[in-house]
């Protein structure tokens, strides 16, 4: 049986009662995310490797690859173009070193394909058609500078001439 320190104990009239030990200091939030990044790197997550990921790989490899999973020292590593997939498997042993001297326990490096997707949404068919060149009820009527026929004044804004004429030029060559 365990014995409470000095400051738990209480003793009244012949009793001894017990009390809570007393709350651990609050520790300021810098010195929480500094445990929270050991513990990042010491369990091997793939957390702690993104953390690191930019100074291990390079600012510009870092920028066209990207960590995507570690399972059982395997990194698997995307690139988003043929050509940074063919620098991390030209690289593939410098790096593994890298992560390796890092402290990130990768045995082997995977390499795939990896297309990210844009964070802006797609404009609406709606919005397209509101924008369109030739809306005369937008951007008006005027003539065009080569045919001297009525033209919508987006298309010459856009063109330097109706919607017709440009057409022509371009087959024209």
């Amino acid at each position: 049986m365990a014995i409470a320190p000095d400051g738990q104990r209480h003793k009244l009239r012949g009793v001894e009662l017990l009390q809570q030990a007393p709350p651990t200091p609050a520790s300021p939030l810098g010195d929480c995310l500094d445990r929270l990044r050991q513990d990042w790197r010491r369990d091997g997550s793939l957390a702690g490797l993104w953390q690191d990921w930019p100074s291990i790989a390079g600012d510009l490899l870092a920028t066209h690859c990207r960590p995507l999973s570690l399972q059982r020292g395997v990194l698997t590593v995307g690139a988003s173009h043929p050509q940074w997939r063919q620098a991390l498997q030209y690289n593939k042993p410098q790096l593994i070193s890298a992560l390796n001297s890092a402290g990130h326990p990768v045995r082997d490096l995977r390499i795939q394909q990896h297309h990210t997707g844009s964070t802006a949404p797609l404009p609406s068919e709606k919005d397209i058609w509101s924008r369109h060149p030739s809306r005369t009820d937008v951007h008006g009527m005027g003539t065009c500078p080569q045919c001297h026929r009525p033209a919508p004044n987006g298309e010459m804004a856009l063109w330097s001439c109706c919607g017709f004429c440009h057409r022509q030029r371009l087959s024209d060559g």
